[in-house]
């Protein structure tokens, strides 16, 4: 029996009005485990209507009462997170101890992380120079929060307490593809008694739901996470509305080692790096970089720990990679390993599909894949594939190993691997990227922003970053004669 899954719209949970509805698959096994609703407009519509009666009350609240909440919220959460972690692995096909261990414990941490912003978060004053000055940081109104199906709480979280410790009423738009975790957050919010009306879940299309949220008058910024296509639909809204947005998009990622890298944890972090979540994370370093002079070593030693890693079903503790999120994602990434042996690319381990035995024999899994001979302009290494695909390069020198890294339109993150700390500092300046990381990978502290360069986005997330962009910020000055 397949489990319903509804709106938050007001602290009641609600079909959509024209009572249409969505199937949830597992990708695990291809069955479908929900059905979700297939809102529009008019369900937006109706959660406007709640966030705008609630905005009042919920703004003129204090920062430390806002945090109570989001605190309340993050202790229900912690308390469920074997039900929502196992929700998540069957929703995303992801192995369960990545759910469990890693992505519900940053989901709560996000909550709790802004929470502590919210009591922290400050006007400034200014005198000395000109009177004085109180610069103040006022709540929006009404945001929209669009978030990805790749880590469907992590990045849902990581959106709605920024909005919700800064005064704003949300209505949030988690994927069509993966809603359950936002939809039992939302249950949560209503079971703990979270104020009516400040946070609103709306299920439904990117088509529908998405585009009627980020067109709505009275929604006054917009945070989007997913593709580049997308996120460049949203900003040719938001421009001449002159509509906040926040747009974390697409990467293409350069892993850059050098010969005098440390050798300690290097290839468990650059198969990390490469292949967690099946390669499906906008971070993950998918075109890796190495100096010429200890290529074969670091070539081999990658290769050899890629082809051991195990594929199977995400409930078995022993499995390291799980499925592609959709059957459409799953073709898409297999055209690209077809693309890439076309480009003349030397295909070192997996390139197959995988049907593991049992339950998950209908599931869509990739074994790891790695190719060389691949030159930087080819699709390969310019399009984003966003699966557990990477190719590996050599670079001569300092100069041509930034050249590599930058040969992309993309600009999100890169790990540079050298013993040399002022190589990494010149070359971490060099690169074209938002976020880079030396001799390590995916190391967040919460309060650093979080965003790229070029096409990958516009805006940073994080820190006081977030609580400054879903806020208005208002100087006023007083002359002190």
């Amino acid at each position: 029996m397949t489990a319903t899954i509804l709106n938050t719209i007001g602290n009641k949970q609600t079909a959509a009005h024209g009572d249409a509805w969505l199937n949830v698959l597992n990708p695990a096994t291809g069955q479908c485990i929900a059905r979700c609703p297939d809102s529009d407009e008019g369900d937006v519509e109706s959660a406007v209507i709640a966030a705008r009666k609630a905005f009042p009350h919920w703004s003129r609240l204090s920062n430390s009462e806002r945090a109570g909440w989001l605190n309340k919220l993050a202790d229900a959460l912690e308390q469920n997170i074997e039900s929502f972690a196992l929700a998540e692995t069957n929703n995303t096909g992801k192995p369960l101890a990545l759910s469990r261990d890693t992505e519900m414990p940053r989901a709560v941490e996000n909550l709790r992380f802004f929470a502590a912003c919210a009591s922290q978060f400050s006007s400034e004053s200014h005198h000395g120079q000109a009177g004085w000055n109180v610069t103040t940081h006022s709540p929006l109104g009404i945001v929209a929060c669009i978030s990805p199906w790749n880590l469907p709480l992590y990045l849902f979280t990581w959106k709605i307490a920024p909005a919700l410790a800064a005064g704003n009423c949300v209505i949030a738009k988690p994927s069509e593809i993966t809603p359950m975790t936002a939809a039992m957050l939302g249950e949560l919010a209503q079971k703990i008694g979270f104020p009516e009306g400040v946070l609103n879940i709306v299920h439904g299309l990117g088509h529908k739901v998405g585009q009627a949220l980020v067109e709505h008058a009275d929604v006054k910024a917009v945070s989007f996470t997913g593709s580049t296509a997308v996120g460049k639909k949203i900003a040719a809204h938001c421009g001449p509305a002159l509509k906040k947005a926040s747009l974390e998009l697409g990467g293409k990622n350069p892993t850059i080692i050098f010969a005098d890298a440390p050798r300690k944890n290097l290839i468990d972090t650059l198969i990390r790096s490469a292949f967690q979540n099946s390669g499906q994370i906008c971070l993950c370093g998918s075109r890796i970089l190495i100096e010429k002079s200890i290529y074969k070593e670091i070539r081999d030693a990658f290769v050899e720990r890629a082809k051991h890693l195990r594929v199977g079903d995400p409930m078995d503790g022993k499995s390291q990679m799980g499925s592609m999120i959709s059957k459409p994602h799953f073709d898409k990434v297999m055209s690209h390993i077809e693309l890439a042996r076309a480009e003349g690319g030397q295909l070192l381990c997996g390139g197959n599909a995988i049907a593991p035995s049992g339950r998950c024999e209908q599931g869509w899994f990739i074994a790891p894949t790695v190719f060389e001979n691949l030159g930087p302009y080819t699709r390969s290494n310019q399009e984003e594939i966003f699966g557990p695909v990477v190719t590996l390069q050599a670079f001569e020198d300092e100069t041509e190993a930034v050249a590599l890294a930058n040969a992309s339109d993309y600009g999100l993150a890169a790990s540079i691997w050298t013993g040399d700390i002022r190589r990494a500092h010149h070359v971490a300046n060099a690169v074209e990227c938002g976020i880079i990381w030396i001799n390590t990978w995916l190391q967040r502290d919460l309060r650093t922003p979080f965003g790229g360069m070029k096409q990958s986005g516009l805006g940073r997330e994080g820190g006081l970053d977030a609580m400054r962009f879903f806020t208005e910020t208002k100087n006023i000055c007083i002359d002190l004669g």
